[in-house]
């Protein structure tokens, strides 16, 4: 029998508020152990929650970019549940009525690619339930042969919950959705996305049912998946766990498991919970939060242009097809530094390919982004036009380039300071190449008896003679031409 699985995500996107959601604390990733808390955020007794505005109104913009319906008018309510990293016994979060419901995100994704070929695009449809806000726990540390200590720094810190509808089909479709969702909140400027510190993480419910089939098999969650390989490779081990159950005549139990990344492998954590286990009610000590219809629609029109539209625009203006319109939009400052680059260079596919290539190369090499990048965007585009103009060859540009990231300067500086301009001049090469064929009479012979692999040794002579700085081309050109006499 042939199945097919069913899946939804559940995306926790930590806001980039310089403070926690109900109180005054820092949100800053690093510091020192239980040194950003408070009486609030600690829920000692007397302390009062108050909301974080801007929290909330980051909230709405993701919800609006998604598609969202928002509900001018959402409640705060209490999930109960005990663990030591959530010292008020309960999380404030939302159930009943959030901040958004109803979205759609349609999105264009690239399926995994070859050694040479970077992969297919297609269009993905995937509905969203609901979007809210709510508060993170802390961070139990379990370390071996020592008692379990709690970070409490993260307790309060603003997170925004993403709940998809089960229209993901495998985890190559999951990968390719929280890419995209997390292109839209760098774009938004909501969330840093980074997955390593925890900013950005994943919970995912899977279930498998026979092809064909419309009602949905029995659900697993797979919690805390903090990367993009992670979240593939946990469903796809899960999906083919879940069939050999099946197939074996047992039936999968509903629970959370947890990925095992040294085993490769889904483990059991816990029986799944339901809403009705956690108890929610109103908080009563918050008010309903309340959006302005005038609020809303300053909210709604000041939302930038999101990646996919970017893309779009990139194909019509740029003459990128697909496949590179996708890469070009990345993250916006990948799309900023290439639109900046394009429009001085005159050449935007030469201009993807060199900041795919050696751009990121070298940036990577050294650990930084393309916010410190020693190159400027427009001189990045001036020396793909100089390149482009036969102003200089593909191997001076490499060099070129070396210096400027080195240097800071100008490509034009640098061709003028090292006297690396291009010799095109037709008649100061056939002088050259003349003089480079008399002089090696034998080996004209012999090309023309048949060996024609020499061409490339007569190019090499008048690289050499004329210091790398003759047209490449137009030495191949002249060398055929005087060779086939």
């Amino acid at each position: 029998m042939q199945y097919e699985p069913v899946i939804g995500l559940e995306v926790h996107a930590q806001l980039r508020t310089r403070s926690k959601v109900f109180c005054g604390c820092s949100t800053r990733f690093g510091a020192p152990p239980n040194s950003q808390t408070c009486p609030v955020c600690l829920g000692l007794p007397g302390s009062l929650p108050v909301v974080n505005g801007h929290a909330v109104e980051m909230a709405v913009r993701a919800g609006l970019a998604l598609d969202c319906r928002i509900n001018r008018r959402s409640l705060l309510a209490r999930k109960n549940y005990f663990y030591p990293d959530l010292p008020k016994g309960y999380q404030i979060s939302q159930y009943e009525e959030p901040l958004a419901v109803d979205g759609r995100v349609r999105l264009v994704t690239m399926d995994r690619g070859t050694p040479g070929n970077r992969g297919t695009l297609r269009e993905l449809s995937v509905g969203i339930i609901r979007v809210h806000l709510e508060e993170d726990a802390g961070k139990s540390i379990h370390a071996a042969r020592q008692d379990t200590q709690v970070n409490l720094n993260r307790c309060g810190v603003p997170l925004m919950e993403i709940v998809t509808r089960p229209d993901l089909r495998s985890g190559r479709e999951a990968r390719n959705f929280l890419d995209y969702l997390r292109r839209v909140l760098l774009y938004l400027a909501l969330c840093d996305g980074n997955m390593e510190e925890g900013s950005l993480r994943c919970d995912a419910n899977v279930s498998v049912r026979p092809l064909g089939k419309t009602s949905l098999g029995t659900k697993t969650e797979i919690k805390n998946l903090n990367s993009f390989r992670f979240l593939n490779k946990a469903l796809d081990y899960e999906i083919r766990r879940q069939i050999r159950v099946l197939e074996s005549g047992r039936q999968v139990v509903q629970e959370t498991r947890l990925w095992k990344e040294d085993l490769e492998e889904t483990r059991p954590m816990r029986s799944k919970e339901e809403a009705h286990d956690y108890r929610y009610f109103p908080d009563p000590d918050l008010l309903p939060v309340v959006i302005s219809a005038d609020r809303l629609d300053q909210l709604r029109n000041d939302l930038p242009e999101l990646p996919g539209e970017r893309a779009r625009r990139f194909g019509s203006q740029y003459g990128l097809d697909q496949s590179d319109a996708f890469v070009a939009t990345r993250t916006p400052e990948f799309a900023d530094y290439f639109e900046a680059s394009a429009k001085s260079a005159g050449s935007p596919k030469t201009v993807l390919n060199w900041m795919v290539g050696d751009v990121t190369h070298r940036l990577k090499r050294d650990g930084l982004g393309l916010r410190e990048s020693p190159v400027e965007a427009a001189d990045l585009g001036a020396l793909i036009r100089l390149l482009d103009d036969g102003a200089i060859s593909g191997k001076m540009a490499k060099g070129v380039f070396d210096r400027m990231y080195e240097t800071g300067k100008s490509p034009g500086t640098i061709v003028r300071e090292q006297n690396l301009s291009q010799i095109s001049d037709r008649s100061e090469l056939e002088t050259v190449v003349s003089g480079i064929l008399d002089s090696h009479a034998d080996a004209v012979e012999r090309y023309r008896n048949g060996k024609r692999g020499l061409l490339g040794f007569f190019v090499g002579q008048v690289m050499r003679q004329t210091r790398g700085q003759a047209n490449p081309k137009m030495v191949n050109e002249l060398l055929r031409k005087m060779l086939d006499r």
